[in-house]
């Protein structure tokens, strides 16, 4: 894939740098901010952006409205942001968008190195991949106010958490150790109890779900 990096640790953004181009994908561009990586996408978009929340000048949102914007303007540009703590109203932001080629990983997940790979190439296929803690923390954030949501088995919380992750339900499966058909029914019953309306695509799914909790966010509170 042609991938383009902004990161503004040097450290960080090297070694990203160095891991992508050992696994065969373009690096056609590495910058330190958000107007950097915005023009470099004018200039030729690539098949996903790997970018970090928090950059110069601020170091507050600077990432995350460039991540926005590329997928305002370049709607078929995947868009990976990583983030160093789980932060709500960001991510809330970003996934109720729409999860079609977008991801959200806390940056320790770029030490495991094959989890990362495995989330951008779903990013580039037009999946979708979210940290495990980031939607754990959204499902707890909504937990007590979205009263839907207490009808869910320990089961179907468990499916919950893995399909808003952005896992087919072959994965889910082997996750969870269950058939299939398992998952599928499990999937049925999570819809049907949060008054969600039948999606086909697996993006879709993962965006309804979402939408749902993202409803219901504050969107005034990060975390």
């Amino acid at each position: 894939m042609r991938v383009m990096l902004a990161e503004d640790s040097t450290l960080l953004r090297e070694g990203l740098v160095r891991l992508l181009a050992e696994e065969g994908h373009e690096v056609a561009a590495a910058v330190g901010d958000g107007g950097a990586l915005l023009a470099a996408v004018a200039a030729g978009p690539p098949d996903v952006v790997v970018v970090d929340v928090r950059m110069p000048p601020t170091h507050t949102d600077e990432g995350l409205r460039a991540a926005l914007e590329i997928r305002r303007r370049w709607p078929d540009v995947g868009v990976l942001v990583l983030s160093q703590y789980v932060e709500r109203r960001y991510a809330t932001e970003l996934i109720t968008a729409d999860t079609a080629g977008v991801g959200y990983l806390l940056k320790d997940r770029v030490a495991q190195v094959d989890e990362f790979l495995d989330a951008l190439d779903r990013v580039g296929a037009g999946g979708a991949a979210f940290d495990p803690e980031v939607v754990r923390r959204l499902l707890a954030a909504h937990g007590t106010r979205a009263d839907p949501l207490t009808r869910l088995t320990p089961r179907e919380r468990d499916v919950l958490d893995n399909m808003a992750q952005g896992h087919t339900n072959a994965s889910i499966g082997k996750n969870l150790h269950i058939s299939q058909s398992a998952v599928e029914k499990h999937v049925n019953a999570i819809f049907d109890k949060l008054d969600l309306s039948r999606t086909s695509g697996y993006s879709r799914r993962v965006l309804a779900v979402l939408r749902y909790l993202g409803s219901r966010s504050d969107m005034g509170k990060t975390d």
